[in-house]
Formats: structure tokens, sequence, C-alpha cells
């Protein structure tokens, strides 16, 4: 079995949710099941497949228990793009909190970059997070608008929010948890050529797809399945209304 694998990053995000759902920390579910925090700590990790009994014993704690079932490769992400697809972009964005949270940024200097640009310029992909371009330069007002909304930076070693410095300079991944919902950063030297696309009364200044595909594997990936299911025939082809600007 690889050190990581789909399986285990499944298993973890389905005890995380599960464990959130409850209102439950790590250390609290560890009691339940009789498991050390650590043990609790390494699944959520997702780093490689946990023991079976292992976890068949912290979902018996949550009242929970695993169902097994085979699919075709991936299956899951035509399912879930399929899904996206039936549904309005002014949904999915107001279901993501964008234009909240780009209100409450303000002045920041910023572009909208990875898969969020992609929603934004008509792709179904899945986008859990609004993700944005952020120079260095600004890295400080970065931090201090962080600061402002109760930003918790995501801990991997412990697959929680919390326990890291806010800072991008510091290690770790520029993930955060605000007050106004998720959000990811590619930090920058430069911001890249950027487009404008408009969704009902608002514009965005977003990355065009091209750039993120260069910049984003997470994002590109996704793209170059949502593409290739357009050349199948299985998904309407991305056609945004945009037009280019700095």
């Amino acid at each position: 079995m690889p050190e990581s694998s789909r399986l285990a990053t499944d298993i973890a995000a389905i005890l995380r949710r599960e464990r959130h759902v409850q209102r439950l920390t790590q250390r609290q579910l560890a009691d339940r099941a009789g498991v050390s925090q650590s043990a609790v700590a390494r699944i959520e990790r997702g780093e490689r497949v946990p023991a079976i009994p292992l976890v068949e014993r912290l979902f018996a704690a949550l009242g929970r228990q695993l169902a097994v079932t085979v699919e075709q490769l991936d299956s899951h992400l035509d399912a879930e793009m399929d899904a996206l697809a039936g549904r309005s972009p002014a949904d999915r964005l107001d279901e993501l909190g964008l234009d909240r949270l780009l209100d409450r940024l303000g002045e920041l200097p910023h572009l909208l970059t990875g898969s969020t640009a992609a929603l934004l310029q008509g792709a179904p992909v899945p986008v859990d997070a609004v993700e944005i371009a952020v120079r260095w330069r600004d890295s400080a007002r970065f931090t201090a608008w962080l600061t402002v909304a109760y930003g918790q930076r995501w801990n991997a070693r412990w697959g929680e929010f919390g326990g890291l410095y806010l800072e991008p300079e510091e290690p770790g991944e520029h993930h955060w948890m605000t007050r106004y919902g998720e959000i990811r950063a590619q930090m920058c030297d430069e911001f890249p050529e950027a487009i404008e696309v408009r969704h009902g009364e608002r514009s965005y200044r977003v990355v065009p797809l091209v750039a993120v595909e260069l910049t984003d594997p997470r994002a590109a990936a996704l793209l170059r399945r949502h593409r290739q299911r357009a050349v199948d025939g299985r998904t309407p082809d991305i056609g945004p209304t945009a037009r280019t600007g700095r």
C-alpha cells in the first residue's frame, strides 16, 4: 500500500467531518474510542491507510459505521461535476460566500485564482474555499487582515485549523479558516495577467484558465478532467463571458 492514497484521504476527510458535526475535539473522540489522541491525528492527516479495526472503533464511537463499495476509478469526481453542472453559478457563489469575503478583503490587492477562478469562468469544478493570489510584498497587510478576521491556519500535522503562525512567511500551507469562510492563498512576486468576468451585477478579476493550469496542480487536474469530459460529450465545454485587463 502506498504511503498515501485517495482511500486514506477519504477516510481522513469523513472522520474529520463527522467529528466536527458532533462538535468533538480529537481528544474527546480519542477518549470515547479508548485510543490515543495522536492516533486520531494520524488518521485525520490522511498520510497512509490506517488499520481497519481502528477506523471501525473510531466511527463506532461516533455512532457511525463504514460502508465499502467499488466504483469506476475517480468516478466520484465525475458524479460531483455532473451535479455541479446542474447548478447555477449564482447559487454556487452564494454558497461559497464569495462576495461577502471579497467585500471584507477591502483594499487588499488580490486576484481570484485556482478552482474559484475556474468556477467563475464556467467550469463545474468542486470549490471548497475562496482561492486568491496575493503578492509577497502585501504579506503584512494580508496577515493583518487574517488577524482581524480571526483567522486560523490549517495545521497539516494535526489535521485541524489552529496552532500555527498566521504569517504566510511561516512554514505551513497557505490555507486559513476565517470568520468569513475558508480562504487559500497563492503567494507570488507579481500578479499574472488578469481577465475580468461578470456575474449578475458584479465583476471579478480572475487568473485565466490557462494560467490556472500552469500554476495550480490541484485545479489543473480538475480542469483537465472537465475538458476531457467535454471532448467525450459528457459535459458542456467552458464558455465564460470575459474581457482581458490588468
